[in-house]
């Protein structure tokens, strides 16, 4: 597949008029500040030469779950995404590299199977990895202002990657939100967590098996996976439980949203003790638990440890982390 036109969509969209040009008076903006930042011209020009604003990069942003009112529900979004075809695909790359997730395991302490579920989730193993230009997109993104301070800085990380010579300016495709390769690194997490697991001297998470897997492993070690404890499991509460007991009057201050639906940290004497079940084996007694009901009173309930947090450092989203620890213990 040939690379794509520079700053082109899928659909080679374009609009004119006024939003136009007030994307391009941004993005000369844009331009002369990175130019302050001791940035290169011809960088620059590489990277933002010829982008137009693209209405359907906004259209797909305004349509995400938190903004679009449809309601959510954990099974329908979990069927969806560990599958038959997934799972499939996840004990393919399994077998075909699992020397190198040993080794990375035995190196940054983070399980083959929890990189498979990130792996298989952003990307189901390279099947869907975007065709959306970067740059493009995250220079959309930034003039649109919801979250410009965001997008400003990945564009920013998108010129200095160009800048390095680390990632040929037409190889950056992927998300209409700027995620990149197979783990769908945004460009600063590129910068930050992205490592040559081939030694071939480039580092190239559309293709290289190896980079990936320690791309990954690197992420989430960085973030704080703790080495011999796992995310958490499934458990049954007791008929008539008393949430009140277990509410968390400790408000978050970051990902908050979601981490509102957790419990306070409890221990595991402490949990087994208000009488949830669970069927499989219990931790020790004093590891540090929170429980999460995805869908509300009624529904499916996890006891998440230390290491559920570093699912959410990821995407913040206990559907998304939930998917991920699954389908990894699938692919156990």
């Amino acid at each position: 597949m040939p690379p794509p036109t520079l700053g082109a969509l899928a659909d080679d969209e374009v609009t004119g008029g006024g939003v136009e040009a007030d994307f391009q008076a941004w993005l000369a903006q844009f331009r002369a500040e990175e130019l302050v930042k001791g940035v290169s011209p011809a960088a620059l020009d590489a990277t933002l030469g010829g982008l137009h604003y693209s209405p359907r990069v906004v259209e797909l942003d305004r349509a995400q779950p938190d903004d679009s009112g449809r309601a959510a529900v954990f099974a329908d979004y979990l069927a969806k995404r560990v599958e038959p075809v997934r799972i499939g695909r996840g004990r393919a790359v399994r077998d075909a590299v699992a020397p190198l997730l040993a080794a990375n395991e035995g190196a940054t302490g983070v399980p083959g199977t929890i990189v498979l579920g990130i792996w298989g989730m952003e990307s189901s193993y390279g099947a869907a990895m975007g065709s959306f230009d970067v740059p493009r997109s995250l220079a959309t993104l930034a003039f649109d202002g919801r979250r410009r301070a965001l997008f400003s800085g990945e564009l920013d990380a998108t010129v200095r990657i160009v800048e390095r010579g680390l990632i040929p300016r037409a190889r950056l495709t992927g998300s209409w939100a700027g995620a990149m390769g197979q783990p769908q690194f945004l460009p600063s997490s590129y910068l930050k967590y992205a490592r040559d697991g081939d030694g071939d001297g480039r580092v190239d998470i559309w293709e290289s098996r190896a980079d990936i897997a320690l791309s990954v492993a690197t992420f989430l070690q960085a973030t704080g996976w703790q080495r011999g404890q796992g995310w958490g499991f499934a458990v049954a509460l007791p008929p008539g439980f008393d949430r009140e007991r277990v509410r968390d009057l400790v408000l978050p201050t970051t990902c908050v949203r979601v981490l509102s639906k957790h419990s306070r940290w409890i221990s595991v004497r402490e949990w087994r003790a208000l009488g949830l079940a669970t069927a499989g084996p219990w931790p020790a007694d004093d590891t540090l638990a929170t429980l999460v009901e995805p869908d509300g009173p009624g529904g499916t309930a996890y006891l998440t440890l230390g290491n559920y947090r570093v699912l959410l450092a990821y995407n913040c989203s206990n559907f998304y982390a939930l998917s991920v620890a699954l389908l990894g213990d699938a692919l156990r």
